[in-house]
């Protein structure tokens, strides 16, 4: 009876102890009004995240600098590409409350993705940075980001699971013109159609190319990508760019990447370039749906009352120093990173006790 007395005082105060945002995170679209909720967030603030220092396991921080090689047949172009790690830098800045200027390295503070102008062995080398796991299905993707103004040289943000399943935002660095403010970015749902064509997009329903009302080469800016269950919404600092909803929209999960490359290709990037070419990445934040069975166990176990006042949070648009990782209570039951004595570490915010109880059986007692 003691055991049963205890836990009808904690189950009075359960509302009081409950975690902001426990049955996710929200988006309206316009002009229907009409509201997504996801359940999974994936927030990294590159200024102050350095995921390049070697002492982390790989993927620690749910990203990881990639090393591979593509032959110039398989990269369409006339060179080769070869992304290694030395071109993937993190360019710190100490101090947590500071999000913009340089970083201790002295470049723009954040991912730094560079693309070399030398050739080796017939291969431009250049930078990805992938997430670990393909979890990421449905949901709401956003990425800080500074533009090379080199030209020569591909900078993507993207979700990837195969060549026929991907949504890309794609800036060419040749195409862009000061003299006459063209500044485009290219919208593209890679599909089996973009395949049959020779994965040229431009052939198809599902590619856009959009002229910029700003220059991406002198400031960051936040780029969106919003997949959707029958669409796929492009954004540029909150302003909807375009919407896809053809046989191109993704049907599975997938990760995340941002890239930097070149292979010479006069058709798309072009280059290689003259001298040694940044794109910086100041921010990306996943707001999704997992296809992880434990995940979405995770979630049947912490959200029941999705109609609670802070059950589910909205997220807020082009804010680049607000994450709700950085704020008490409002990540339960997800991984996200803090600053210590020692450095940034991994942290798991567990369910509270009276949450556990609230959404489990008691039998402790009984």
């Amino acid at each position: 009876m003691t055991s049963l007395r205890v836990l009808a005082h904690i189950c009075a105060f359960i509302n009081l102890v409950l975690a902001d945002c426990e049955c996710g995170y929200s988006i309206t679209t316009n002009p229907e009004n009409r509201r997504y909720v996801f359940t999974d967030i994936l927030e990294s603030d590159f200024i102050h995240l350095d995921i390049t220092d070697g002492i982390q396991t790989y993927g620690e921080y749910g990203w990881a600098p990639q090393a591979f090689n593509m032959s110039h047949e398989v990269a369409r172009g006339p060179y080769g590409e070869s992304f290694t790690l030395q071109n993937v830098i993190s360019d710190n800045i100490a101090d947590e409350q500071v999000f913009g200027g340089s970083g201790t390295k002295g470049g723009d503070a954040g991912l730094n993705l560079i693309v070399r102008s030398e050739i080796k062995d017939g291969m431009v080398t250049g930078a990805d940075v992938s997430t670990t796991e393909p979890q990421y299905y449905h949901g709401t993707f956003r990425a800080g980001i500074k533009v090379t103004d080199i030209p020569g040289t591909c900078s993507a943000f993207f979700w990837y699971m195969n060549d026929t399943q991907e949504i890309d935002i794609e800036f060419l660095s040749s195409e862009f013109d000061r003299s006459n403010n063209t500044f485009p970015v290219n919208l593209v749902l890679q599909s089996q159609e973009s395949k049959d064509a020779g994965f040229d997009a431009s052939k198809t329903g599902d590619f856009k190319k959009i002229n910029l009302p700003f220059d991406p080469t002198t400031a960051f800016h936040e780029y969106r990508i919003d997949f959707l269950p029958d669409r796929v919404l492009f954004y540029a600092d909150t302003e909807l760019l375009t919407e896809m909803n053809g046989t191109g929209v993704p049907t599975t999960a997938g990760n995340l990447q941002v890239s930097h490359w070149s292979n010479g290709n006069m058709g798309w990037s072009r280059g290689p370039p003259k001298t040694d070419a940044t794109t910086t990445v100041s921010y990306v934040k996943a707001y999704f749906n997992s296809s992880l069975e434990s995940r979405q166990a995770d979630y049947n176990l912490r959200c029941k009352d999705p109609t609670a006042a802070t059950a589910i949070c909205a997220i807020p648009d082009n804010n680049a120093t607000f994450f709700f990782s950085n704020v008490d209570n409002m990540t339960p039951n997800q991984t996200t990173y803090h600053e210590n004595k020692s450095g940034r570490t991994r942290q798991w915010r567990p369910l509270s006790l009276a949450a556990a109880l609230a959404t489990g059986t008691w039998i402790a007692g009984l």
